[in-house]
């Protein structure tokens, strides 16, 4: 019905405001890209490092480094704390000649080793009959599932004609502080069992079947890290288990033809996972970073980049110097705060409340500590202890500890 003459127009609706596109919330991997830098890609984080991150859950500066791809050899340089670490070139390049002689024809040597060492009870592998498939893929997230992919085959075959399967340089993920960890082992074998074993290829020599104790303890913690990733995929298929010993590999004596023994990594597997479950998020570390803080070693001046490490929080010890490249970083800045934790983790332990030397120092003296009480067994143990050493030198002629003041 139309409205009659001289009736006022009804009032239009005003038109509603533009919705306004609420802000994508940024995920880890790209608050990750931008700490890095968003033009470099991710320095890679391998078994080595890994098992030098669990050796030190507490160390929030290399968690966040290694989770972000952060180169630290050159973040180290740019700091002016540079860090020798790495083979030199003669032993790179031998340590490559050894392992493609391990594994040429087809691994034959490399099965034979295996054989004679693990393999009681499944028959010899046949020279040209052993799988290797194929393991190339585009990006680490494809070689990852192109490697759980050989392996299900793999056991498969096993289970129905006996086959051995090598397979050259598989890559496995781990997560890692709720970040995925990519990890390659020099190779995994599938026995006609259904089991699954690592190989470690190394360059130290194996002298009267002995080896340096040291590098086998390394090689070892670096083997346990492969073993927890495969456990990863073994988790989601039936029939497959991994074996907890590697197969160790070395050049015998001082030639060039290998040799090989079995490592049990029980005890390294175990300490592992549990120092892997103690590791901070690496969301929750980036989260407590001041806004605008990056590691980007092209764009940010020296001065930055110590600002945008001291950031985070680090937990120095002196057995970081033969593992981490910021190790000569952290040192300094632990001695020049006078933090007890330069002096070592046993001392750091037995000085309980007390952080720092001057700290330490005055309790000795007999000055009231802020950071424990005169009644603390810390503080009564260092004043005993400065007691008696003041007595003993008091005994000694003078010309006797002139040196000793």
């Amino acid at each position: 019905m139309s409205d009659s003459p001289g009736s006022a127009p009804a009032p239009t609706a005003a038109p509603a405001p533009p919705a306004v596109a609420e802000p994508r919330p940024t995920t880890l991997r790209q608050r990750l890209a931008e700490l890095r830098g968003p033009d470099v890609a991710p320095h890679p984080l391998d078994a080595r490092a890994l098992a030098a991150l669990a050796a030190n859950p507490g160390c929030g500066r290399r968690a966040l480094l290694d989770g972000a791809g952060v180169d630290k050899t050159a973040l180290a340089a740019a700091l002016g704390s540079p860090a020798p670490f790495g083979q030199s070139q003669f032993a790179f390049m031998r340590g490559n000649a050894f392992e493609a002689r391990v594994k040429a024809d087809g691994g034959t040597e490399l099965m034979r080793l295996l054989h004679e060492r693990m393999g009681a009870g499944s028959p010899a592998p046949v020279p040209g009959e052993v799988r290797v498939p194929a393991l190339s893929a585009a990006g680490p997230e494809g070689r990852a599932a192109r490697t759980a992919l050989a392996l299900r085959e793999a056991t498969g075959a096993a289970a129905e004609s006996a086959a051995w399967t090598l397979l050259v340089h598989p890559l496995l993920a781990l997560e890692v502080a709720g970040s995925p960890a990519y990890l390659e082992p020099d190779a995994v074998v599938v026995h006609p069992d259904g089991r699954w074993t690592v190989v470690e290829i190394k360059s130290f020599p194996m002298i009267d079947s002995s080896a340096d104790a040291s590098k086998v303890g390394a090689a070892a913690r670096q083997a346990a890290v492969y073993v927890l990733a495969l456990e990863r995929v073994a988790d989601r298929l039936t029939g497959a288990r991994v074996d907890h010993s590697v197969l160790l590999v070395c050049p015998r004596d001082f030639s060039n033809l290998p040799t090989a023994s079995v490592v049990d990594v029980r005890k390294q597997r175990s300490v592992t996972r549990r120092q892997l479950t103690r590791l901070t998020r690496i969301e929750d570390i980036a989260a407590t970073l001041p806004e605008g803080t990056s590691f980007d070693l092209e764009r940010c001046s020296p001065a930055e980049l110590t600002a945008a490490v001291d950031a985070v929080t680090a937990a120095y010890a002196p057995e970081c110097l033969a593992a981490c490249e910021l190790a000569f970083h952290c040192r300094g800045r632990a001695r020049s705060a006078g933090a007890v934790e330069a002096l070592g983790r046993g001392v750091r332990g037995e000085l309980g409340g007390l952080t720092t030397v001057g700290a330490v120092l005055a309790a000795a003296r007999g000055e009231t500590a802020p950071e424990a009480a005169d009644d603390d067994p810390t503080v009564v143990a260092l004043r005993r202890a400065a007691a008696l050493r003041a007595e003993a030198l008091e005994s000694v002629p003078e010309g006797a500890v002139a040196g000793c003041r």
